[in-house]
């Protein structure tokens, strides 16, 4: 189910306006071209983080093909996150592009807070909203 709490089109002039997972921290999200690269933008107060846009199929993928939830396991870049977690799927070098969606060095991490949120406004995952230890799952592949 897309979160009626979640707005925008994901334009620069429009971003998705999202909530963590904990529904405690506001911020935006959009689509973007840097470096000749597609990105999406995350702005949590004045913290630009940027994720490579191909984590929103790729993400998507791995969730169907898990088929269960998983734990979201948000951790910054120099922690280690916990194992299968999408935390460490996200920076991991078995996924997809062989590592780190996040671009900017020093804000890589955060992939499990900041990403599912988006998937569930776009309406292809369930996230569960509890104070600590979300997790998510697929509603449908894409």
């Amino acid at each position: 189910m897309t979160d009626p709490i979640s707005s925008g089109s994901g334009t620069a002039d429009d971003p998705w306006q999202l909530l963590t997972p904990p529904l405690g921290s506001a911020y935006t999200m959009h689509r973007d071209i840097r470096d000749e690269v597609e990105v999406i933008v995350c702005t949590v107060s004045s913290t630009v983080l940027l994720y490579d846009a191909r984590c929103i199929d790729d993400l998507n993928d791995m969730l169907v093909a898990h088929g269960d939830w998983i734990d979201l396991g948000a951790s910054d870049e120099k922690k280690e996150p916990a194992e299968g977690t999408v935390e460490a799927w996200g920076r991991s070098p078995d996924n997809p592009i062989g590592g780190w969606y996040g671009l900017r060095k020093g804000y890589r991490g955060r992939f499990g807070m900041y990403v599912p949120p988006l998937l569930e406004h776009l309406g292809l995952a369930e996230l569960e909203h509890n104070n600590r230890s979300n997790r998510m799952r697929a509603i449908t592949a894409r």
